[in-house]
């Protein structure tokens, strides 16, 4: 809480920092709503702006920048020569302009190179010619297109100031960046480009109200961080990702592919202002013209989503804070009593030996290897946590763990590149830090994980704190006063520290600094966790990681980390689920009835509904927390929660298509009514209500003490769930009941979803007869698929074993058509 009313104070003082002078007209000024922050970081003067030959006025909007550049500013870059055609698309060189400099060390020449990848995917990239620098190692190619395939055409204004691209068919700008604009020194690069429309999504990790983003001055960092949940924080992962829809409707999107810290600013011109301190400009532009292709075009570049077991998809329960077996056999006895749906029960840090990786308490959690092994024997699965991070206090010859990876080499160490680094986290003592970017460490992981599932039978790992996060601020014996600890400029990130709750910028890892690997920390960490599952277990790979970033979606899921039990938190997961969708991690969910704090009855009854619709849905709070199961809270709660889950279970074999649609083709599971109603404004604004794929509609209570709900019913035939009746509601606004007992449900005209009988495991569900929801459209007509297989075994898109079909039905022939796509016929279990 401390943190939190910090930030609040910090927030409130800029406000009056602001309104402390009064507004004055700046006659021949930039328009407002174009302004470009000329002075980012704290601290800003008239004296120290016009030093920076910027101009200072605070006249306009509240949000705007009071030290702006001029209109005819000294700074940026000029083309030298014309652009030079090469065998990938374009290269050209560009000089600064002037000596004047806002950070120092500015690099120049620099050459912004253009590739036609693809015909929907165009690469635009500034570097340093001379000199390399540090590149995210995610290799994306493409085969190759001319300028002619491409839907796409970029040009340079006549006059050398500008660089633009269009999309062909329409001739609309998506990217324009006048040069007077970029800066590229060492430690500090910022590209300005104006977007074709406010409806800009993405950009993560945050907590933010909207979906739709606010673009009224609005600055987001991007710098991986243990942070819970809190408005406009940088949080854990880093996803530098926008989609934007056009004023026709397309919609396209762009990937700047940088690791290090960052920050990106929305302004209402409109535009977006790109600020890093490292590396290069990468950005990647995708085509669409769906907001559906674009996430598909996306993931062909970064990697498709991983295949989650079809067990995966059931409820899961989790908390810190069982403190012993006895406590957990109870939870799991009354969710038995209660015949609640459940698939998954996780095991949180108290399940260890004084919270050290690889062991388990054997005082208080006694029999814990016999009690997994019998709830799998119930058709249920187990999933442990492992921190990255490894005390090195134990007696000597007693922790396995340390001892091989100090013989190894495996540390991120010191800025002398020998010496680990120390922290201290959850276990005693000081602790030292995989280096996951590092061969032998993942050699030294595997060996582990493997040992471990001889100890505790596992079926999945949940990877957390890998941020990598450090109850200190730096490491011992702190951070040297330096730049790469201490750069010229840290981007809008909390506390504006790159070392607070990690580590220092200058610590050594396999692929360089920490200054420019930190955010990739989770992600090196996650594919050898995902290899090593699969080779353990034998079957499909469940790895659920909380720090994230470009690409880490082909092997693993996400949850939205330490959230609060608030009702505007209920909320704010909608939003955190339809970004990482994009981000192209669909296997994501928030903590049902929230993990910090107390929940309430109505709360966590509301959020049991909505988080039954979560792609991962798991029930987990802290251990300072009153228990929270949907068993705990008495009969009502539990039959209503038990109702609800059975109907996720009842279209589990729809939600399981929908994710092998998204590992094949790359898009999403989980839609906003934007993603599939683009050409309806209305929609652009909504995140209280959400999609499964293109047809089903769920539309949660959000409010306390609230017994019915605002719905907007885009142009389709809908159908009530419940009532299977369909709905005369079009383009408009309506109040429908919500009971405590009910969640809004809604199904789409013009679908068929599979179903099937529910059951309390999945297990025992998958042996259920499969049924049919035909929703016709005003024509009479309706569609769908059915992918199935076994369920877990690994690879069996790739080695064929498995059924597809494709289902039609007319009310012209009254007939089901149905075409096997794969497999034949076949009893589907």
């Amino acid at each position: 809480m401390r943190s939190l009313w910090f930030l609040a104070v910090v927030l409130a003082a800029l406000g009056g920092c602001r309104g402390s002078e009064q507004a004055a007209q700046c006659p021949g000024a930039v328009a407002v709503q174009k302004r470009i922050d000329c002075h980012p970081q704290p601290g800003a003067s008239r004296e120290a702006c016009e030093a920076r030959g910027c101009v200072w006025c605070s006249a306009g909007a509240s949000n705007a920048p009071w030290c702006f550049f001029p209109e005819d500013s000294p700074y940026g870059y000029a083309r030298s020569g014309s652009a030079q055609q090469t065998d990938k698309g374009w290269r050209v060189t560009l000089n600064k302009r002037q000596a004047l400099s806002l950070f120092g060390n500015d690099i120049s020449p620099i050459v912004l190179e253009v590739e036609f990848q693809t015909k929907d995917r165009l690469r635009f990239r500034l570097y340093d010619p001379n000199k390399q620098r540090f590149e995210v190692p995610l290799k994306i190619d493409g085969p190759g297109v001319t300028a002619e395939e491409a839907n796409y055409e970029v040009e340079f204004s006549d006059d050398s100031s500008r660089f633009r691209i269009k999309r062909k068919s329409t001739g609309t700008v998506l990217w324009d960046s006048p040069l007077v604009d970029l800066f590229f020194s060492n430690q500090f690069l910022e590209i300005t480009t104006t977007v074709p429309s406010t409806s800009v999504y993405g950009f993560g990790e945050h907590e933010h109200p909207t979906f739709k983003h606010n673009m009224d001055f609005v600055t987001y960092g991007m710098y991986a961080r243990d942070q819970p949940p809190t408005s406009f924080a940088n949080l854990y992962g880093v996803h530098p990702f926008y989609m934007c829809v056009e004023p026709d409707s397309n919609a396209h999107g762009v990937l700047l592919l940088n690791a290090n810290a960052q920050d990106v600013t929305l302004s209402p011109n409109p535009s977006l202002t790109f600020r890093t301190i490292g590396g290069i400009l990468d950005f990647y532009l995708f085509m669409g013209p769906t907001p559906e292709n674009v996430v598909q075009q996306y993931t062909e570049a970064i990697g498709r989503p991983h295949m989650p077991a079809y067990w995966s998809l059931g409820f899961q329960l989790s908390r810190y804070g069982y403190n012993s077996l006895d406590a957990l056999k109870a939870t799991v006895d009354r969710m038995k009593h209660y015949d609640i749906p459940y698939d998954v029960q996780h095991y949180d840090i108290d399940y260890m030996e004084r919270h050290l990786d690889f062991t388990y308490d054997k005082v208080n959690f006694a029999g814990l290897p016999e009690f997994m092994k019998e709830l799998k024997k119930n058709g249920k699965h187990n999933v442990v946590i492992l921190d990255p991070f490894v005390t090195k206090d134990e007696e000597p010859g007693t922790y396995r763990p340390y001892e091989l990876g100090q013989e190894m080499g495996v540390w991120v160490n010191n800025s002398d590149g020998v010496t680990p680094a120390l922290g201290q986290i959850w276990p005693p003592g000081y602790s030292v830090f995989p280096d996951f970017t590092n061969p032998r460490t993942v050699e030294w992981w595997t060996t582990l994980c493997l040992e471990f599932k001889d100890v505790l039978d596992y079926d999945g790992i949940w990877i957390d704190m890998n941020e990598p996060a450090n109850f200190m601020r730096g490491q011992l014996p702190g951070c040297a006063d330096t730049e790469i600890n201490n750069p010229p400029y840290t981007p809008s990130i909390t506390d504006r520290s790159l070392a607070e709750k990690t580590l220092c910028p200058d610590s050594k890892t396999y692929l360089g600094d920490h200054y420019n690997t930190h955010s990739l920390f989770g992600w090196s960490q996650t594919e050898p966790t995902f290899n090593v599952v699969q080779q353990a277990t034998g079957k499909r790979a469940f790895v659920l990681a909380r720090s994230t970033f470009v690409g880490s979606g082909k092997h693993g899921g996400h949850w939205l980390g330490d959230n609060f039990s608030l009702w505007k938190d209920l909320h704010h997961s909608i939003i955190g689920i339809l970004e990482f969708n994009l981000f192209g991690i669909p296997y994501v969910g928030a903590d049902i009835c929230g993990f910090n704090y107390n929940t309430t009855y109505e709360l966590c009854l509301r959020w049991m509904q909505l988080g039954s619709f979560y792609p991962f849905s798991r029930n987990h709070n802290s251990i300072e927390n009153i228990e929270q199961d949907p068993a705990v809270f008495g009969d009502t709660f539990a039959e209503i929660s038990r109702d609800t889950l059975r109907i996720r279970y009842s279209l589990l074999p729809y939600l399981y298509t929908l994710f092998y649609e998204s590992h094949v083709y790359g898009g999403t599971v989980v839609r906003s009514l934007m993603h599939e109603f683009t050409s309806d404004q209305e929609t652009h604004g909504i995140d209280t209500a959400f999609l499964w794929g293109p047809a089903f509609m769920i539309a949660p209570v959000l409010e306390e003490a609230t017994r019915s709900v605002s719905v907007y019913f885009p142009e389709a035939q809908w159908f009530d769930y419940y009532t299977v009746l369909p709905s005369a509601w079009k383009k408009t606004y309506t109040t429908v009941s919500a009971p405590l007992n009910k969640i809004p449900l809604y199904i789409r005209g013009g679908y068929i979803l599979p179903q099937q009988a529910p059951a309390t495991t999945t297990t025992e569900s998958r042996l259920n007869p499969f049924g049919l929801i035909i929703a016709l459209d005003e024509e009479g007509q309706a569609s769908g698929s059915l992918f199935w297989d076994d369920g877990d075994s690994i690879d069996t898109i790739e080695k064929e074993n498995y059924f597809l079909a494709k289902y039609t039905f007319s009310n012209v022939s009254g007939n089901i058509q149905d075409t096997y796509l794969h497999g034949g016929r076949c009893n589907l279990v």
